[in-house]
């Protein structure tokens, strides 16, 4: 199960929302996202468990607590939109 976290402090790292998700189950990653630029965290990051039913646990026991300072939304990841999709419907790149 992919797992979508936002609203992360922007100080957290990879091995500390990993070892948030792993009381819940096994984790296969954790990762936060960063800026391709800067590498500062964007404030949200993924977290994959192989079990659906650890995954929804995870879900259901972190989503709105507090964690390092900020409440988390914790929900299932949705599939990455197609952009191109959406260039070509005018909505990206329209002059």
């Amino acid at each position: 199960m992919n797992i979508y976290v936002s609203n992360l402090n922007y100080a957290t790292k990879n091995d500390s929302l990993e070892n948030l998700f792993a009381a819940y189950g096994e984790v296969s990653s954790a990762q936060i996202i960063t800026d391709r630029d800067t590498g500062r965290s964007r404030g949200f990051g993924f977290v994959e468990m192989p079990d659906e039913a650890e995954g929804q646990q995870a879900i259901d026991a972190l989503n709105d607590t507090e964690f390092e300072g900020k409440v988390l939304v914790v929900n299932v990841a949705r599939p990455k939109a197609d952009r191109s999709d959406n260039f070509r419907r005018g909505g990206y790149g329209r002059r």
